[in-house]
């Protein structure tokens, strides 16, 4: 009843309320353009080719972006394209000089990293738009046909569906990224974000209509369909226990004389995340285990190449034992990105706060290097853990869905911050937040 209640004053906010109805509005736009299709593709014949199809690379694609790959639709590369530039750029910030120096500048030096990253955000989205134009032209109907129109299949009209399609996905791209920028300034929660999430969850109704079909036919019985909501359930239970888990440095704050009196001297913490690197190493382990699977799709003749694919298919050892590596290393590899515990303890050195017990400058930087290195093996086993059991979790339960993984740490991530952000509006207008005792755990102040 206090979550209802919570939910019932965010309409007695104005602003609250326009930032809400705004979010919405975005998303439905979103949705819509998941569903026109770009010009010269037979829709039937796609939907069912994508209904046929194993390709787990685009599947995984498909559902990133809700359903508009399958479709051919205006929005088909989604935000993809702008998270892949953000990365490369961040990235990039720990070997090139430069970019290291901007992300150091400010408001100023952010707004200049913003402006590279949708010059290359274009970029990508127009090679991966040719390539998804090739794709489409060399795509077999099991009847021999073809999803793409005879007058675009030969000479210029090749040419011309070609262009176009870049033309048309490239723009599509820009729009999408325009409407996350929207949803970040003027709605609530993160736009990006929030557009992988509604893209993920467009198919849970699907999901979950196949299953009371499967229900009602005698197929699953109530205690199979009752373990598998307990399942679910237990899955993002496990995902907030670990995305909300921290290891709290204890600090020592100075004590300093402000007219006659003596101030500070609090202790407080410095909380560092078990998982760290969030759901970034399981993005970056998916799309090198589907290179090879990528690979065979534009070499079907290529007997290696098949064979190759078929060692790194998902459920294989070999597949998995390599997944399971690629995560541990991106895990370590993302933290030290976005952690640099010689600066942390720089920082700390300048305002006088000291771990109590460890010498400021060196010492500190390595014991923080020292637990920032002891937290990040348990929180790579626990991405692995979800990214490799629902393999077996699906198979064995018989579901038709595909339970755990990168889909779910996006939704829980997502609708957790999402509350943060709903939460701290709600307090600093003096309403109750959505729990009776603490509150949702943000990345700082806890």
């Amino acid at each position: 009843m206090k979550f209802l209640q919570s939910l019932a004053n965010i309409w007695k906010i104005p602003d609250l309320r326009k930032r809400v109805l705004f979010t919405l509005l975005m998303m439905v736009i979103y949705r819509v353009g998941g569903l026109i299709p770009i010009p010269g593709i037979d829709s039937t014949a796609l939907r069912t080719f994508f209904a046929q199809s194993s390709n787990d690379l685009f599947n995984m694609y498909n559902m990133f972006v809700g359903g508009a790959f399958a479709h051919a639709a205006v929005f088909a590369l989604g935000i993809m394209p702008y998270i892949s530039a953000s990365i490369i750029l961040q990235l990039a910030g720990t070997i090139v000089p430069k970019i290291a120096q901007l992300q150091k500048e400010g408001q100023e030096g952010r707004a200049k990293i913003t402006q590279w990253t949708r010059y290359l955000t274009v970029a990508i989205a127009a090679v991966q738009a040719f390539g998804v134009s090739v794709y489409l032209l060399g795509i077999s109907t099991s009847d021999g046909g073809s999803i793409v129109l005879d007058a675009f299949r030969s000479g210029g009209g090749r040419v011309g569906f070609t262009f176009l399609t870049v033309l048309t996905l490239t723009a599509g791209t820009i729009f999408v990224m325009y409407l996350g920028e929207q949803i970040t300034a003027r709605g609530i929660g993160n736009g990006t974000s929030l557009i992988i999430f509604i893209g993920i969850v467009a198919g849970v109704p699907q999901a979950t209509y196949q299953e009371a079909k499967l229900y009602f036919a005698g197929e699953h019985d109530t205690i199979r369909l009752a373990f598998i909501l307990a399942t679910v359930f237990a899955i993002v239970a496990f995902i907030v226990l670990v995305d909300q888990g921290v290891r709290r440095i204890p600090l020592q704050n100075p004590r300093k004389m402000v007219g006659r009196k003596l101030m500070g001297g609090a202790a407080s913490f410095l909380p560092l995340k078990v998982n760290t690197a969030g759901v970034i190493p399981v993005i970056f382990a998916s799309s090198l285990m589907f290179i090879p699977g990528t690979m065979a799709t534009f070499m079907p003749d290529v007997q290696l190449m098949q064979d190759v694919a078929r060692w790194f298919s998902p459920g294989h050892l070999l597949h998995d034992l390599g997944y399971i590596v690629l995560i541990v290393f991106f895990a370590y590899f993302y933290t030290a990105v976005q952690y640099n515990p010689s600066d942390i303890a720089d920082n700390l050195k300048k305002s006088g706060g000291f771990v109590p017990g460890i010498r400021p400058g060196r010492k500190t930087a390595e014991y923080i290097d020292y637990v920032l290195t002891r937290i990040t093996l348990p929180g790579a086993i626990f991405l692995a853990i979800i990214s490799v059991g629902p393999f077996y979790l699906k198979d064995s339960l018989g579901t038709s869905f595909y339970m755990g993984g990168t889909s779910v740490l996006i939704c829980v991530g997502v609708a957790l911050e999402t509350l943060r952000q709903l939460e701290a509006h709600l307090m600093t207008r003096h309403y109750e937040g959505f729990l009776d005792k603490g509150r949702i755990r943000g990345r700082r102040g806890y």
